[in-house]
């Protein structure tokens, strides 16, 4: 008599596609976790966050390029700063991070602003922006009110606006060139109404000329800090024939952030007095 063996039971149709869901879920879960992972927490952003990635890096300045006063620039993810150890080698001026859109103060500011003063250097503050939240002259509002102020000092620089490419999503934010260009100009006015002073505008060449289709009426007013990490600043963004303070390198001694005024040390106490 002929033994019946079992044989493999038959998949029901309902559980292969229970299957079939499963595995496409598996197979998303790892592409939505890697997209989530490469999107910086709000609040993180500094100056030159996206420079590495966008423009690259090709060298440093030769000693002795022009005559330059050496500065950094820090914001909350490098702490409590070594300002003293920064003097001792030559560190003359800071730019600390102050604000970021209107959600975000830097909670290592009082230590940061007030400690490179404290050793004796110029200091500024910068405000992150993100034209896709608020207008331009709301957060020029919110970072007067939270460190982003001027006083006649002779020790305290312009506040600084920086302005690059957007690391929480699209890099011109969601803008035209020209509804850029109108964010920029309504936070510079309200900066200036603010406290006096034009303030200084960080950038780099490729961002503008993508994001301000290149513009160049900011030139005459607003000095320029320009980010480039190579062995010399390269070509100015539209209208200004030259850089007040260029960020050369993300990969310094004690900060990674440095930066070189173009001009001896009175020519930076000269732009914080006015």
């Amino acid at each position: 008599m002929p033994v019946l063996r079992p044989g493999p039971a038959r998949p029901r149709p309902l559980a292969v596609l229970l299957t079939a869901l499963l595995a496409a879920l598996s197979l998303g879960l790892p592409l939505t976790a890697a997209r989530a992972a490469s999107t910086p927490a709000r609040g993180s952003a500094h100056m030159g966050m996206g420079v590495l990635a966008h423009d690259g890096q090709d060298g440093t300045p030769a000693p002795g390029y022009v005559t330059q006063t050496e500065g950094v620039d820090v914001a909350a993810y490098q702490g409590n700063v070594a300002w003293s150890t920064l003097w001792n080698s030559g560190v003359r001026w800071a730019y600390t991070k102050a604000t970021e859109g209107t959600y975000y103060t830097n909670p290592y500011f009082a230590q940061q602003y007030n400690g490179s003063y404290n050793v004796g250097m110029i200091r500024g503050s910068y405000h992150f922006a993100t034209p896709d939240t608020t207008s331009g002259a709301t957060q020029a509002a919110y970072f007067v009110d939270h460190g982003g102020g001027w006083s006649r000092d002779g020790r305290t620089l312009p506040g600084a606006l920086d302005i690059e490419w957007n690391p929480y999503g699209a890099a011109c934010y969601g803008k035209t060139a020209s509804q850029m260009v109108g964010w920029i100009a309504d936070f510079v006015a309200t900066y200036k109404a603010r406290t006096g002073r034009y303030p200084v505008i960080y950038t780099a060449t490729s961002w503008w000329a993508q994001c301000t289709g290149n513009y160049g009426g900011f030139a005459a007013n607003d000095p320029l800090w320009i980010a480039r990490y190579a062995a010399d600043p390269g070509t100015l963004p539209a209208g200004w024939a030259f850089y007040t303070m260029w960020q050369y390198t993300s990969s310094g001694p004690t900060v990674g952030d440095h930066d070189k005024f173009n001009g001896a040390l009175d020519r930076v106490q000269a732009l914080a007095l006015g």
